[in-house]
């Protein structure tokens, strides 16, 4: 990782920023529904804060990994400039010292599970409705 794109654990006075970069995604992307209001997301992700490790990467932050340790579950992945090699930086650094990670994605988002494959995960479960009302697929990587 470059210092141009430090990676650091975010902490309270983060939570705006990462509910901005969930919230532009979410207004950029067609064929997601909005299910919350963005004050609610922020919410959310201030409650999620002390259970998980939320990595942020940019200063300002330009996107964010959410990981619960426990289960080596990923919650989240976002960044405002897909495809500059942000997400995958992220990805790196949730992998460091794991032998294995899990996430859902949205059926939909073919550009994710593009991405996923690439870095070595495989699809191994499909849910029909997901949180959202979309179609999921839980995707696990192996070291």
């Amino acid at each position: 990782m470059s210092a141009e794109h430090p990676i650091r654990l975010a902490n309270e006075d983060d939570v705006p920023n990462i509910a901005r970069i969930v919230n532009d995604w979410v207004d950029r992307t067609d064929w997601m529904p909005r299910g919350e209001a963005p004050e609610v997301l922020q919410s959310f992700i201030a409650d999620a804060l002390p259970e998980r490790e939320i990595y942020l990467i940019g200063d300002p932050p330009e996107g964010y990994l959410s990981l619960n340790p426990e289960t080596n579950h990923i919650g989240a992945l976002y960044t405002d400039r897909p495809g500059h090699g942000l997400g995958k930086a992220l990805l790196d650094c949730a992998k460091s010292g794991r032998d294995t990670l899990q996430l859902w994605t949205h059926e939909p988002n073919r550009a994710a599970q593009r991405f996923y494959a690439r870095e070595g995960f495989s699809v191994v479960e499909r849910n029909e409705k997901g949180g959202d009302g979309l179609p999921e697929l839980r995707m696990e990587w192996h070291r």
